[in-house]
């Protein structure tokens, strides 16, 4: 029997007996004595208050309030979605998306809008899941044209450092009450996985735009039920047809594709392409619209469908197809059949794979499976299905896609080996709309890619990229997909067997810097063709580049200009969680004197009391940085004769860049797996308790040297990391050329590895006189990690006079 009394307790933190009766006579008191007064409420019912929650009780009680930093009590990121900007009229719209953030304060739950003026803080994930914030500034925003909606705007922000304070303390978001403003209980924008702009009607995924997100996404399998062939649909397109049903089986299955844009009024801009064939050949299907969430994710490769009101149209010849010549069937591929949710509206039937029979004559999904050791006989750009044994992931990054400025690709670099060949696959993977397979891809998973397409490189080992109809899978998704009794697919299984987990565990690496492949040994390029793999740009052109980039995106660029110093550096940055005191450290001894001074230039530098000042606040503030250079300083640091001149009549010197601890790859281990996954993912949309594991130790570095190349004309110098190759187990030394050289400064400046691979940063350091007043091109890589961290990498070097432009 439930007891009819129940323990509150008053703001006072007293126990106090009450009886139900009383409880909700005292909580409907309130509700009539603060009704007017512009107060929250739960959709769930009125619970106790807290500090925070005060705070954001307050936040509609103005149309427009304005806290105080320190009155605002910091509140958790819960999740951070992203969708399509609703156009508004007589206004320049900034971003073409816009943002929804959830926030907590232990107590509650509150989802607001970001003001278009706080996108660059997702841009640079500093907004993020997992994190406290501060809001210092904030409207109520009630819809004109709808009764019963309005959201809070949050426009101004401050974000804490560190891990929350706010979150340890949750046991299950999903139960935390949703804090409603009075009047607004019936909002289900506030309470349903859609847009607060509610024009929109599905969030899209945070960093790309191929994967599927949130609720609308279903899954599950109806059951099934003369038919016409393929065959005839070609033939018939352009004389009198009628739909007649058809069955048909998926062969092949696309990435999903985002067509929405900027003022596109279509509530799912989404299109799915697969490949179905019968006994006559095969045929493109188009999935379009909502039927994509409906569908997308149960319609695999291998199954059955029968089809009803589809229409057919021209096929569109601009679009990639996957390479079906291994299926041995005929391809008809004038016509393609169009699933539509209306106009008419398709009729869809998963058939279950026991109705499915033999007599209907549909063919066996077929499969190309290449061996490591087969890869260098395969000619550029031909498709190959692989599997292998996962020893490397590297961390996902992102890319722009040509010809979209707000569109990004995100990857991640990826080895596997199948025990073929003593080198790796090496695999540029794009995500496929598999983001639950994508983000737990670690080393030690069976790893299968389909559709891969063959890169031949000149000088370098051959590697394989993503394809639009590539799909991944990992252990614990390999069962019931049809490729399991393929022969190569059997063959691996068994020389896995032959494995000891131990000795293939001290050949894996996660994370860290990873690009591929190397810049060629002779650049013969036109460097300044800007569609070239690294666009030869000014240093202003750099300086905007490293100012626009934003949160994991990659880019590859080339400079001109001159090395006038090289100092080698002992401990990386640290990327996430650096306290207030340690970045301000680092901004005065990386601002206050024309950035990262070595000892050399401050002897010089001592004359002047502003410069003496700097050195005494850069020896009393930790003396972090001088331990870099206290053994054998004259061998540590190297700068050219007119530096400390040039540096005073230049312009600007950009010093935010350099190597992090994120830069570095660390070996995995099934203990960290899951900090190492996240870790190495990008930032979550929606934060999970999981995600606040213990974070990984530091990196042991092996060093690295700081660069400062001064742009040809003099005016703006760059601070870069270069990080040679020292070992043969490092991820990089896969595939890299590795003729031997002098082990100059020059000569690993352009091979990229020391010769031998050994650490042997005093000796390299006694040539780096060579360097002087030589004109050089470097190629450097670029990549935003978050934040205020940009890592900025030499790649490769080389000396103008032996550049050869096209």
């Amino acid at each position: 029997m439930t007891s009819n009394v129940i323990n509150i307790t008053s703001g006072k933190g007293e126990a106090k007996a009450m009886t139900k009766k009383e409880m909700m006579k005292k909580w409907q008191d309130r509700l009539d004595r603060d009704s007017s007064g512009g107060k929250y409420y739960s959709v769930q019912g009125v619970i106790r208050k807290s500090r925070r929650e005060e705070t954001l009780e307050r936040l509609s009680s103005t149309q427009c309030l304005k806290l105080q930093p320190e009155e605002a009590a910091p509140v958790a990121v819960i999740a951070l979605q992203r969708y399509l900007s609703e156009p508004t009229e007589g206004q320049q719209q900034p971003d073409s998306y816009s943002y929804d953030v959830t926030v907590t304060d232990g107590v509650w739950r509150a989802k607001c809008f970001v003001h278009p003026s706080l996108n660059h803080l997702v841009h640079t994930n500093t907004l993020r899941t997992g994190a406290d914030i501060s809001i210092t500034q904030c409207t109520f925003v009630y819809n004109e044209r709808r009764l019963g909606h309005g959201y809070i705007c949050i426009e101004k922000l401050g974000s804490g450092a560190g891990r929350s304070a706010v979150l340890p303390r949750i046991k299950d978001v999903s139960s935390l009450p949703i804090l409603v403003k009075h009047g607004m209980e019936r909002s289900v924008v506030l309470q349903s996985d859609v847009p607060l702009q509610v024009s929109r009607k599905h969030y899209l995924s945070l960093w790309n735009n191929d994967d599927p997100e949130g609720d609308i996404w279903t899954s599950g399998s109806p059951t099934s039920d003369t038919i016409t062939l393929l065959s005839s649909l070609e033939s018939s397109f352009r004389n009198t047809w009628k739909s007649l049903p058809l069955l048909v089986k998926i062969i092949h299955k696309s990435r999903l594709r985002y067509y929405g844009k900027f003022g596109l009024k279509i509530d799912y801009p989404y299109q799915a392409y697969f490949e179905v064939a019968d006994q006559s050949g095969t045929m493109s299907l188009v999935l379009w619209n909502e039927l994509c969430p409906e569908f997308y994710q149960r319609l695999n490769v291998g199954t059955v469908l029968y089809l009803q009101n589809y229409t057919l149209k021209q096929s569109y010849s601009n679009r990639s197809h996957p390479q079906m010549d291994h299926h041995r069937m005929k391809t008809f591929n004038s016509v393609e059949i169009c699933l539509n949710p209306r106009n008419p509206a398709s009729v869809i039937t998963v058939v279950s794979p026991k109705s499915v029979l033999p007599q209907w004559g549909l063919p066996e999904v077929s499969y190309q499976f290449t061996t490591r050791s087969e890869l260098e006989k395969q000619s550029n750009s031909f498709a190959c299905d692989i599997i292998g044994l996962v020893t490397f992931v590297g961390r996902v990054e992102r890319v722009k896609s040509k010809g979209n400025k707000e569109k990004y690709w995100t990857y991640r670099w990826i080895h596997a080996v199948d025990g073929t060949s003593d080198r790796p696959f090496i695999l540029e993977v794009f995500s496929s709309s598999q983001p639950e397979i994508f983000s737990r891809i670690c080393p030690m998973t069976y790893l299968v890619c389909t559709q891969m397409r063959v890169c031949q490189v000149e000088g370098s080992l051959p590697y394989l990229t993503s394809s639009c109809e590539t799909e991944t899978f990992i252990t614990g998704y390999h069962k019931g997909q049809p490729y399991v009794s393929d022969p190569k697919v059997k063959s691996f299984i068994q020389w896995t067997k032959t494995l000891k987990d131990n000795l293939v565990l001290q050949k894996t690496a996660v994370g860290g810097h990873y690009c591929y492949p190397s810049p060629p040994q002779k650049c013969t390029q036109s460097m300044a063709d800007a569609s070239a793999q690294a666009p030869l740009v000014s240093v202003a052109d750099l300086k905007r580049e490293l100012e626009t980039l934003q949160y994991r995106e990659h880019k590859r660029l080339a400079i001109q200009g001159q090395i006038t110093a090289v100092r080698y550096m002992k401990n990386p940055k640290s990327t996430e969680y650096e306290t207030t005191e340690e970045k301000e450290v680092v901004d005065i001894i990386s601002k206050g004197s024309g950035c990262g001074i070595s000892l050399t230039t401050a002897s010089r530098c001592i004359t002047g009391a502003a410069a003496l000042l700097r050195c005494t606040l850069c020896v009393l503030i930790k003396c972090h940085w001088l331990s870099l250079f206290l053994p054998d300083s004259d061998v540590l640091s190297w700068e050219s004769s007119s530096w400390l001149k040039q540096q005073q009549e230049a312009s600007e010197h950009l010093c935010q860049g350099g190597l992090y601890q994120g830069s570095f790859s660390r070996r995995f281990t099934f203990n960290e797996k899951d900090v190492l996954l996240q870790w190495s993912n990008l930032q979550p949309t929606h934060w999970a308790p999981e995600q606040t594991a213990d974070s990984i130790s530091s990196v042991v570095c092996p060093g690295y040297y700081q660069v400062t190349i001064l742009g040809i004309n003099k005016q703006i110098a760059v601070d870069a990391a270069y990080f040679p190759v020292v070992s043969s187990d490092m991820p990089r030394a896969v595939g890299l050329p590795q003729n031997p050289h002098g082990n100059t400064m020059l000569s690993c400046l352009s091979s990229g590895f020391l010769c031998p691979l050994t650490d042997s940063a005093k000796d390299i350091l006694r040539t780096a006189s060579e360097l002087e007043d030589m004109h050089v091109m470097c190629i450097l890589d670029l990549c935003h990690l978050g934040g205020d961290n940009v890592e900025v990498l030499i790649s490769k070097l080389y000396r103008v006079t032996e550049v050869c432009l096209n």
